[in-house]
Formats: structure tokens, C-alpha cells, sequence
């Protein structure tokens, strides 16, 4: 038996979640998949999926079996780049995991440039809902950096930025757009839903912080935990909302959305990657987070221009 290949058909079938799926993305018969699977259990002595008429799914066994054998075979993969020379290194698989408005609004805008120059490079984005990040499972994780990581994660600061007030310009034209602070109490204001803090205010600060933070009560017209939901309402019309500069560079810069009480801001945040420090990083990661803040600094750049015009 094969023993390598058993344990990635078996990996493959758990990502894939059965054996039809993971034969097409390893361009294998079936019937090949499914001996290969068997062996595997024969050879552990146990069984490693429970095979329904529905799905196929790990029995506690192979949850952690599955566990262990991701890291290993990770490892394995960048052992082999780790000595294959550059080029080599610059193929395969590439995966990130990000908090779901990261994905939709920071990665997938870089994806198109970074995919044209690495054509070899396949990306496999994977979204975090909930819970602890899985480090081990992942090349890069992306998340903020008021995020608790592990103390042996190696984390590398993409990019930081202010914390804006904006809206559409068709909500501006219909509603006014504010002038002073206080005026933030008549408007439309889409506010996120933070543990321990209050929705009924915004405290504005001047980036400089050479001015005292202003507390400006508010009635949120709406209130969300979905930071990805805000940011559509605002690019729809919907109000005034508090955004990372990084999130909405990309439509400050294009017209999309407009900065409400520049240069006041409600904060700022961080972007960061990490990664597991035990681990080699792959030169696919290296370029990926490289082109990432490349791209993002240009961003941010035509943003910041377009909060002071």
C-alpha cells in the first residue's frame, strides 16, 4: 500500500465530503478512492468514516486521525518546496483562512493581479465563522490584530488604518451631509454591535491624537454584530457608518463611498497574518502576502487622498 497516498485520498474525501467528489479533484477512479480509503482503515485497524446514503463523514477516529495527519502532510508538502528550488515553490496550493468580510472585501480584490502573475499558485479561501482560528490547518490566517493568537504564532502586520466615518453619495445627497459632529444625531447611523460598549454613541477622535475624543449620542437606525452586512447597507444607502480604512479603500477610491467628518475617525485597526511559528513558510505565502500589502498600500493611499479632497 501506498501509504502517502492513502492518508491524502483519505484527507481529500473529509475536505470534500465523499468519495465521488474527492475522485474528481484527484482526477482518480472512484473505485480507486474507495480502496485506497479501505486499506488505510485495514492497516489502522479501525474505521475512519461513516459511510450513510447521504454523506460521508469522520467517525471520532478519523476526526482525529484527520487532525494530526493535515499538519503532517503539510509539512511533507513544504519539506518538498523547501528544496525544490524557487520556481518550484511558486505552484500549489495556497491555504487561507479570513474572517468572512476580510475575504469578500481585502482578499478576493487582490486575488485577480496575484493570480495572473502566479498562474501555478491555486488558492483555497476558507472562511472563519466562529471559534478558535485553526492555525495548523492554514498557511496564512488573516485577522484583526486585536485578535488573541497563541504566544508560538509568527504574526506579520499587513497593513493599518484609521477607523472612518463614510457614506454613498446618493444617501449624502438625500439626507445632507454633516458638517459638525452634533449633526450625526439627525442622521441615519448603521452601527456595529461591540460587547461591553454602548450603540447609542460614537466617539470621534482627530488622527493626531492631539485633540480630547468627542462622545456624540446617537438613535443607530441599525444595529449588527455583521460588519460585512454594515458595509453593503452603506454602499446601498442606507447611512453613515464607522469602517476600516482597508475595508473601504476600494470604494472610497472609486467614488462608491464618501468620508463623513474627515479627518475625524472612530479608532483604528489592524490587519495581520499568522501563521504557525514551527512551521516553514512556503514561497506561495510569502509572494501572497507581499502582493496583498503591495496592493493594499496603493489602496489605502488613493483612499486617504480621497478622504481629504
Amino acid at each position: 500500500m501506498d501509504r502517502l497516498k492513502s492518508m491524502r485520498v483519505f484527507q481529500a474525501v473529509v475536505d470534500e465530503g465523499g468519495f465521488a467528489a474527492a475522485a474528481r479533484r484527484l482526477d482518480l477512479d472512484p473505485a480507486v478512492v474507495t480502496r485506497l480509503v479501505a486499506d488505510l482503515e485495514q492497516h489502522l485497524g479501525t474505521p475512519l468514516l461513516q459511510r450513510t446514503t447521504r454523506r460521508v463523514a469522520p467517525t471520532p477516529a478519523g476526526e482525529a486521525y484527520g487532525a494530526r495527519l493535515r499538519t503532517i502532510l503539510a509539512e511533507i508538502d513544504e519539506a518538498d518546496a523547501s528544496v525544490s528550488g524557487h520556481a518550484h515553490e511558486l505552484r500549489g496550493l495556497l491555504r487561507i483562512l479570513a474572517l468572512p468580510v476580510m475575504a469578500n472585501h481585502v482578499l478576493a480584490p487582490a486575488l485577480p493581479a496575484f493570480m495572473e502573475r502566479y498562474p501555478e499558485i491555486q488558492i483555497d479561501l476558507r472562511s472563519l465563522v466562529a471559534g478558535e482560528p485553526a492555525l495548523e490547518d492554514h498557511d496564512l490566517t488573516f485577522v484583526g490584530g486585536n485578535v488573541p493568537l497563541p504566544a508560538d504564532v509568527v504574526v506579520r502586520e499587513v497593513a493599518s488604518s484609521d477607523i472612518v466615518l463614510c457614506a454613498a453619495p446618493g444617501y449624502l445627497r438625500h439626507h445632507g451631509t454633516p458638517r459638525q459632529a452634533a449633526d450625526l444625531g439627525s442622521h441615519r447611523i448603521l452601527k456595529q454591535r461591540m460587547p461591553g460598549l454602548s450603540s447609542d454613541r460614537l466617539t470621534l477622535q482627530h488622527p493626531s491624537g492631539e485633540l480630547p475624543p468627542l462622545v456624540v449620542p446617537v438613535q443607530p437606525a441599525v444595529v449588527s454584530d455583521n460588519t460585512d452586512a454594515l458595509l453593503r447597507a452603506t454602499l446601498e444607502g442606507a447611512g453613515i457608518s464607522s469602517q476600516p480604512q482597508h475595508l473601504v479603500a476600494p470604494y472610497m477610491a472609486s467614488g462608491q463611498l464618501r468620508a463623513v467628518l474627515a479627518p475625524c475617525i472612530t479608532g483604528c485597526v489592524t490587519l495581520v497574518a499568522a501563521y504557525p511559528g514551527r512551521r516553514f513558510l512556503p514561497a506561495r505565502a510569502r509572494v501572497f502576502l507581499d502582493h496583498l500589502a503591495g496592493k493594499l498600500e496603493v489602496s489605502l493611499g488613493r483612499a486617504r487622498a480621497a478622504c481629504r479632497r
